[in-house]
């Protein structure tokens, strides 16, 4: 609707215009709208259309580009700290969680960077920033224990389960008070944590031993333990809770395992050069998407039956992933290219990247 119109509208029905006129009225701007160029039309539609931000932690450069999922345009870079990597945000979208971490960047296992020797860690930098969106700057660290990476985010929002990679151990955050309230023992280099839909329960991947932890989701105690081949590194629970997709690194697969009896139902291998490191279910669990590392891709998989469906390039060594509200757009986080993809999910395909600090590692959209 142009300028002109909303005023017209404005000052007839304020003069005391009929109904029947101004209804007539609205007629005549619909049809207007109706023969707007699809760019008019698109940039109207974004004016009135609720948004969304997308949040891309950068590890390389301590900080995290915020963009805005109408335009696809970045409004701000955050200054967080050292090597943001697991982001997620409150329940109410007000706050964006951010794992920071004094813990030195290596190299992946087997590799010349990890033989090296490493400089000491700056434990005084691990924590938990919290972003105010509105505010867009960081207001406050909450501890986090030691080496924060991943982490999952109660339904209430007050508390936070922290995959603790170096002290092979997982931190309950109580928001509220800021303080650590339970440390619980997992197994080596935790990564993935992910919340059960009724918050029950909570799984840490632990890469080094392909050991799941299953802890108590109000206690943190841990309940169990079972194994999956080849360095897990996230989940996705279905929407049931029934079952959870667990990718494997080393082994290129997406195991299906059952929530409740923790026993692998299903293996999916995903094609030659895989190195699937995040799963991400579409909003209505149709599809499973993972993201493949140093292979360069992202699959798509039915999520039903675990066919693979497409296999989708995007920037370098892609890794966290993110979804608009609708379904419409994954988001990809590209490491080494310091970009972030937008993949068109009715089209299969990546349409354009934007750029990123250094090292983008976690995405979380977040509806405004």
């Amino acid at each position: 609707m142009t300028h002109h119109f909303r005023y017209v509208a404005h000052h007839a029905y304020a003069r005391g215009m009929t109904a029947i006129v101004f209804i007539a009225l609205l007629a005549v701007m619909n049809a207007r709208s109706a023969h707007q160029t699809p760019a008019l039309a698109a940039s109207a539609w974004t004016r009135v259309e609720p948004g969304y931000w997308v949040c891309a932690s950068n590890e390389g450069s301590g900080d995290l580009t915020l963009i805005d999922g109408r335009t696809q345009h970045v409004v701000a870079t955050i200054p967080l700290g050292k090597r943001p990597r697991g982001v997620h945000a409150s329940p109410d979208g007000k706050l964006l969680f951010v794992a920071l971490s004094g813990s030195p960047v290596t190299g992946p296992p087997g590799s010349a960077a990890a033989s090296r020797p490493a400089p000491p860690a700056d434990r005084s930098a691990d924590g938990i920033g919290v972003v105010d969106l509105a505010q867009k700057r960081l207001v406050r660290v909450l501890p986090g224990g030691i080496d924060p990476e991943e982490f999952a985010v109660s339904h209430d929002g007050g508390r936070l389960f922290v995959a603790n990679e170096d002290a092979a151990t997982a931190s309950m955050v109580d928001v509220p008070s800021g303080a650590v309230a339970h440390v619980a023992k997992v197994d080596a280099e935790p990564e993935g944590v992910a919340f059960s839909p009724d918050g029950r329960n909570v799984l840490v991947t632990c890469e080094t031993n392909g050991t799941i932890v299953e802890l108590d989701g109000r206690s943190a105690a841990v309940r169990a333990r079972f194994v999956v081949a080849g360095r897990p590194r996230s989940i996705a629970f279905t929407a049931d809770g029934r079952h959870a997709y667990i990718p494997s690194e080393t082994t290129a697969q997406v195991h299906l395992v059952d929530a409740t009896t923790h026993k692998l139902e299903r293996s999916v291998t995903l094609p030659a050069g895989s190195r699937p490191m995040k799963v991400l279910l579409d909003p209505e669990a149709r599809a499973l998407f993972v993201s493949n590392g140093r292979g360069g891709t992202v699959s798509q998989l039915d999520a039903s039956t675990g066919a693979l469906e497409r296999t989708i390039h995007v920037g370098t060594r892609p890794w966290g992933l993110g979804m608009s509200p609708d379904g419409r757009w994954l988001y990809v986080a590209n490491g080494p290219s310091n970009d972030v993809s937008v993949v068109d999910t009715q089209a299969g395909r990546e349409v354009s990247r934007i750029a990123a600090g250094t090292g983008p590692w976690g995405i979380a959209v977040v509806p405004r």
